[in-house]
């Protein structure tokens, strides 16, 4: 599925392509970031989604451009410092979303395929509003609450068990007993959301207060929860809904819409906004009934959410990535309105990107109030042709408006055109835009403020070193005072140095001093995370961190690449990083600030190994499908391959580790024999898998 009109995607080469899915994952991952793990969003959801729609679109389009950090695969933030951390016993996964009537038409059609269903085959579907609020867990034991995590990234959230508590809608103790008790364990996920009337009303206490204004409903209920104070959290309104489980010792169902019927009478709240269809054109016209209800509803919902009802579909369909196969999310159309902007500003990243940001004038609704929208690049300032003073229209989806459309056509006499800069704002060095390139870059690296204080951020974020009580004030004031300049000076910071800083006494020094020497030991992902080298996301930076194991053998095997053709093609088949992110550890091990900047961050710190992964016998191995399956479907078989480790591709080749053989396998299987690969048959197959899988779970 292609979500963007194609002629937004035509004038794409590799290269372009390439490039432009690293800016969309590093914006992405930011954007994430303070959505998911700072309650602070910065961008709308709409927004939001646009940059995740055009990076799946790109995606498609670019199959063998698919990074191993891509956002298509990461669930959530990672947890906040400052709360315990909670395992998910299964994953709280994150649900793709479709945009109108036709997609929504194609994700049943996708489940048809995918189940080999025939077309008069009822695909019967639970469809649910969608509440925008803060995910979170439930954990009953006996039936009683034991934990309550958020969502976290998916695999690991955040505890806040005790300020769950205070929260209306749930149950701390369970029923008991045949035939509607609970059983034994018991995992009940939701959202926690906030009331509009409420959210007004504690906005208004806020304002009044000067404390911090939320930003929306969702905003004050993340930060209402995730508070270390749970007196705080009791003392504002938050409700939770629920709307699926996780690991169930018993299931009480066979349908979604059953289970669900008997969490409710459990004690939660499950919402009135939901509908059992019998097929999707029922979602659809249910989902319209609610779209025509929802400024008047008394808390905020973005979309419907559908489900297939029987679970015993749902678990053959299983999940990709992050999200489920059997179940998306119908996001509402977005709105729009006029606004007049004020001026176009340019923001220096951490990378030397020169980012145009719009000022537009404040605009309000449902409590939020956003001045600031990104336009990309300055080839979209150039395809809007929007100026400062333009009456200009904004898309608007929930109560934020983030995305500037275009130019609101009017007689009055326009400004002058935006000339985007060759030169830095900052630091005054020459910017330049590489061939291929969307972004214009800085060109003074870390002797640019701006890139040094962005990168120095880099460093000590949430998923790098992750160093409790340096963040961004603390980093903007040491690097005025001269005391940082490089990620290896934050190691060499003094208990007497910061006394000698306003804002610091004994406690708060000594705190610092000790959160830093707790960073002397870090895991190698982080270790290489935290260096803010182009394309190493987290998850390619794990990815690098188990295939060479230490910090020094990643340097010597770019540096040899460097010179060494047969190196550099090495370099790029280790876990299919790809020639992208190869020449991207090659330039960057290239320069020499960052050879002296490596080298000296090793003196003070020692990356630590990452744990050997699970392994199962298909790991790493490469399978392929040939012939007819009769007892499961080919995107089954693929995915139970993926599921254990191993690569699914079409052709065999010397490289394949097995060929799985159904009726009337013709050269393929051939082939395999000529070239001495195990061949097995559907059966031998499915033991293996079941094998397999208790192989890696023992």
């Amino acid at each position: 599925m292609d979500p963007l009109p194609a002629d937004l995607l035509e004038p794409l080469t590799d290269d372009l392509a390439a490039a432009e899915l690293a800016r969309l994952g590093a914006l992405i991952q930011e954007h994430s970031r303070r959505y998911h793990g700072e309650d602070a969003p910065v961008i709308s959801d709409a927004d939001y989604d646009a940059l995740v729609q055009r990076n799946n679109a790109i995606e498609a389009r670019f199959p063998h451009l698919i990074r191993e950090d891509s956002p298509s695969w990461q669930v959530g933030s990672a947890p906040a410092a400052g709360f315990g951390k909670v395992v998910h016993a299964r994953p709280m996964l994150s649900l793709d979303n479709v945009f109108s009537d036709d997609e929504a038409r194609e994700f049943v059609a996708r489940v048809r395929r995918f189940l080999g269903l025939g077309p008069d085959e009822p695909v019967a579907l639970l469809a649910e509003a969608k509440i925008d609020g803060l995910s979170c867990s439930l954990r009953y034991e006996r039936r009683r609450l034991v934990t309550a995590a958020t969502r976290g990234d998916g695999a690991v959230g955040e505890e806040v068990t005790a300020n769950v508590r205070h929260v209306s809608g749930l149950a701390l103790v369970l029923p008991d007993g045949a035939p509607d008790g609970a059983p034994e364990i018991a995992e009940v996920r939701g959202e926690v959301y906030m009331a509009k009337a409420d959210f007004a009303a504690l906005n208004a206490r806020q304002a009044l207060a000067g404390d911090k204004v939320f930003a929306n409903p969702r905003n004050a209920a993340a930060g209402s929860l995730r508070q270390l104070d749970a007196a705080i959290t009791a003392s504002r309104p938050l409700c939770f809904l629920a709307h699926g489980w996780g690991e169930l010792s018993a299931v009480p169902g066979a349908t979604q819409s059953a289970v669900m019927a008997a969490i409710g009478g459990w004690g939660f709240d499950i919402g009135s906004l939901r509908a059992s269809c019998a097929g999707i054109e029922a979602a659809l016209d249910f989902t319209r009934s609610i779209e025509a209800r929802r400024a008047d509803l008394p808390f905020d919902i973005d979309g419907v959410v559908y489900k297939v009802d029987r679970l015993d579909w749902q678990a053959r369909l299983g999940q990709v990535a992050r999200s489920p196969r059997w179940a998306v999310a119908h996001k509402f159309a977005a709105e729009q309105a006029e606004t007049t902007l004020l001026a176009i500003d340019i923001q220096v990243g951490r990378t030397g990107s020169l980012t145009p940001v719009a000022r537009r004038q404040p605009l309000a609704g449902g409590g939020v109030v956003v001045t600031n929208a990104t336009l990309h690049n300055e080839d979209e300032i150039n395809r809007l042709d929007v100026r400062a003073g333009d009456r200009v229209r904004v898309q608007r989806a929930g109560d934020v408006i983030p995305q500037i459309l275009g130019r609101v056509p009017s007689d009055a006499t326009r400004g002058p055109a935006f000339v985007f800069p060759d030169h830095c704002p900052v630091c005054a060095a020459t910017a330049v835009r590489e061939e291929g390139e969307v972004i214009r870059r800085c060109t003074g690296g870390l002797t640019c403020p701006a890139q040094r204080n962005e990168r120095l951020r880099h460093f000590v974020s949430r998923l790098a070193f992750d160093i409790e009580g340096l963040g961004s004030e603390r980093i903007e004031q040491f690097a005025a005072a001269g005391m940082i300049a490089t990620p290896g000076d934050i190691f060499r910071l003094t208990r007497d140095a910061l006394l000698a800083l306003p804002g610091f006494k004994d406690r708060s020094a000594d705190n610092l001093i000790a959160a830093i020497a707790a960073r002397r030991s870090v895991g190698l992902d982080r270790f290489l995370y935290a260096l803010g080298i182009r394309h190493v996301g987290e998850v390619t930076a794990r990815d690098l961190a188990r295939a060479f194991g230490s910090a020094e053998a990643l340097r010597d095997a770019a540096l040899a690449a460097a010179t060494d053709s047969e190196a550099q093609v090495l370099l790029t088949e280790i876990n299919g990083i790809g020639p992208v992110v190869a020449e991207a550890l090659i330039d960057f091990f290239a320069e020499p600030h960052n050879q002296a900047t490596f080298a000296d961050l090793l003196a003070s710190v020692t990356p630590e190994p990452l744990a050997a992964a699970r392994q199962t016998a298909l790991t790493g191995q490469t399978v392929v499908f040939t012939g007819a399956l009769t007892g499961l479907t080919r995107d089954e078989a693929r995915a139970q391959a993926e599921a254990l480790g191993a690569k699914v591709a079409g052709s065999v080749s010397a490289r394949t580790g097995l060929v799985v053989a159904g009726a009337d396998a013709g050269s393929k299987r051939a082939k395999a024999e000529a070239l001495g690969v195990r061949v097995i048959d559907e059966a031998e197959w499915l033991a293996l898998v079941e094998a397999a899988a208790a192989e890696g779970s023992s």
